[in-house]
């Protein structure tokens, strides 16, 4: 048995590390939900608020956190909700990427037409 990860899911760990919260806002975060740190960890930070903050210095999923701390997902949406209402993290959902990508796809008109421009040659 790992003693660490038995000390990581002990309730009473849990519910001080989230201040007695048992939820976050749900439509924020989701399990695939991108954080990115916007900022440095500070002096007298919770240690968890750091760790997460050094983990995000590239954008990593709500799951990769939950991993890395060792913690279920929901307490660390709790965290990440704290560090978001702070303006210390940035949240961004993969959908929103790929939306934002096809908003500059060329229309279909215009790749029939490439199309039979390429057909001619």
């Amino acid at each position: 048995m790992n003693p660490k990860r038995i000390d990581r899911e002990d309730p009473d760990r849990l519910y001080t590390v989230t201040g007695g919260r048992s939820r976050a806002e749900e439509s924020t975060f989701d399990s695939v939900t991108l954080v990115v740190a916007e900022c440095e960890p500070k002096a007298g930070m919770q240690s968890e608020h750091v760790r997460i903050l050094r983990t995000c210095e590239r954008p990593t999923a709500v799951v990769e956190l939950s991993a890395a701390l060792g913690m279920p997902v929901s307490v660390v949406k709790i965290l990440l909700r704290d560090l978001m209402d702070t303006g210390q993290i940035t949240v961004r959902h993969p959908s929103s990427a790929s939306t934002a990508a096809n908003a500059h796809s060329p229309s279909s008109e215009t790749l029939k037409q490439v199309l039979d421009a390429l057909q001619r040659l």
